[in-house]
């Protein structure tokens, strides 16, 4: 019979302690990266897996995290999210929690989830996504001390709470800034309605206030509208039509660039009108963006994902920090644009 591998065993191999073993288990930002590592090789070499009903007996915690998975919409831009939770998954094992995953159509629908989720299960914390003015998810969870982070920021709520986000006003800044170093000025925007989507409002803000800063009128060159590849169509087909066309676009998504390329292939030169193309850039950088060379506006959504469960994690071992997580996009540049 195979002897059974336990944390002494572990301990021998790695020759450290047995508590150095718990601790790269159980706590493992207190353990050097060079330690953790020689614990974790032990680990992987002798197969060793840890007893969570016994660990979660000693520690007080299910090492349990839920978060929201996304309805696949067009299948474009709700790879997106796929991404972040890729990330969020693996980052979480690697500090020794696991993922659950769940649905909900809208946010209380979602508080309904919440309750019966940590009736169920012994939940440890949440990480919430799609943030907007006025959530009633962050109050729900923070009045029942609830832990949790949220990717996207609080919006404006007096008691922000820990959170991670993307500049989303400097991307498509980054966007428009590149389309008016190639010439363009005619510069339009395809984005989501206002104010209901408070990252739209980001995103638009960024193209606005770099075309204010040329010295640029915006104009009427701008259409709201919800997302998805016809209605980008749509409202490219709109900016076509005006009496003085846009030679460029920046949208709020990859699926509305998508649609606006549509509508930019079928569109004929004529006097006064842009022949096509007409450039365009999308935001989110999908595979398919990468699949038909969209221009778009890629986020690190891995190292969102790694900081969420570093915050979170921060919180559940009593060491919270204040201080929010901003990252940068960054531009990826192709044949549209």
């Amino acid at each position: 019979m195979a002897q059974k591998v336990t944390i002494a065993t572990v301990a021998r191999r790695a020759q450290v302690s047995r508590q150095t073993v718990s601790n790269v288990l159980n706590a493992p930002h207190i353990v050097r990266e060079e330690t953790r590592r020689r614990v974790q090789e032990a680990i992987d070499a002798l197969g060793y897996r840890a007893n969570q009903a016994a660990r979660q007996m000693r520690t007080g915690r299910s090492r349990l995290i839920a978060v929201r998975i996304e309805p696949t919409r067009d299948g474009i831009n709700g790879s997106v999210l796929d991404r972040f939770l890729h990330g969020l998954t693996e980052t979480a094992e690697s500090a020794g929690y696991r993922v659950m995953l769940y649905t909900a159509t809208d946010a209380h629908q979602e508080i309904d989830v919440f309750d019966d989720l940590l009736g169920a299960y012994d939940l440890d914390a949440f990480v919430l996504t799609g943030t907007e003015h006025g959530d009633p998810r962050t109050a729900w969870l923070a009045g029942r001390g609830v832990p949790f982070v949220t990717f996207g920021r609080p919006w404006g709520v007096p008691d922000p709470h820990p959170w991670v986000d993307v500049d989303n006003a400097d991307g498509t800044a980054q966007a428009t800034r590149h389309l008016l170093a190639t010439g363009h000025r005619r510069i339009g925007y395809i984005g989501w309605p206002l104010p209901s989507s408070a990252v739209g409002g980001e995103r638009r803000s960024g193209w606005y206030d770099t075309l204010r800063a040329a010295g640029i009128d915006p104009g009427g060159l701008h259409r709201e509208t919800v997302d998805g590849i016809a209605e980008g169509e749509w409202m490219m087909r709109e900016l076509l039509a005006e009496p003085t066309p846009p030679t460029a676009v920046v949208c709020a998504s990859d699926s509305l660039a998508l649609g606006a390329l549509q509508a930019v292939g079928a569109a004929p030169g004529g006097p006064g009108r842009p022949a096509a193309p007409v450039a365009v850039v999308g935001f989110d950088d999908t595979p398919v963006a990468a699949a038909l060379g969209l221009t778009s506006v890629s986020q690190p959504l891995g190292t969102a994902a790694a900081r969420c469960v570093d915050l979170l994690t921060g919180v559940l071992d009593d060491h919270p920090t204040d201080s929010p997580v901003l990252l940068q996009p960054s531009l990826v540049l192709r044949r549209t644009a």
